[in-house]
């Protein structure tokens, strides 16, 4: 019944968004979020799903293993859903992993501070500009 809901979700939010125009789209809880079905339902939802959702050149899955993912979730948060205590954590982020693995997504260690994040992601699209503008 989970997996039902979340397909009306996920179809909801691409007639709602496909057809406005923005400088950035996030589809990432559409496409992970699959890694919280059960094998194999997530890999076909991926596929199916990565099928119709807007993708881009700059993908990022940020990685944070599951004990530190674990610990950011209980300091802040007071109630925490069915799928993240630390052993439903370590079996997502393995499915998670496997799904990022095979298409065009950038995996970046996201267990260092958002700083470093957010500087890393932002050399990796400079770069990709260069490297664009040097084609042209």
């Amino acid at each position: 019944m989970v997996a039902f809901f979340y397909m009306l979700d996920v179809i909801r939010s691409i007639l709602f968004y496909s057809w406005q125009r923005y400088d950035y789209v996030i589809f990432t809880r559409y496409l992970i979020g699959t890694a919280y079905l059960p094998p194999p339902l997530h890999k076909i939802a991926y596929h199916f799903f990565a099928s119709i959702v807007p993708t881009s050149d700059h993908m990022y899955f940020l990685d944070v293993n599951p004990e530190e993912a674990h610990k950011r979730m209980e300091q802040n948060r007071k109630t925490r859903e069915t799928f993240e205590s630390l052993e439903e954590l370590k079996r997502t982020r393995l499915k998670a992993i496997s799904l990022v693995s095979t298409g065009r997504w950038k995996i970046i260690d996201a267990n260092r501070s958002i700083e470093n994040v957010e500087k890393e992601i932002e050399k990796d699209i400079a770069r990709d500009r260069v490297e664009d503008l040097e084609s042209a």
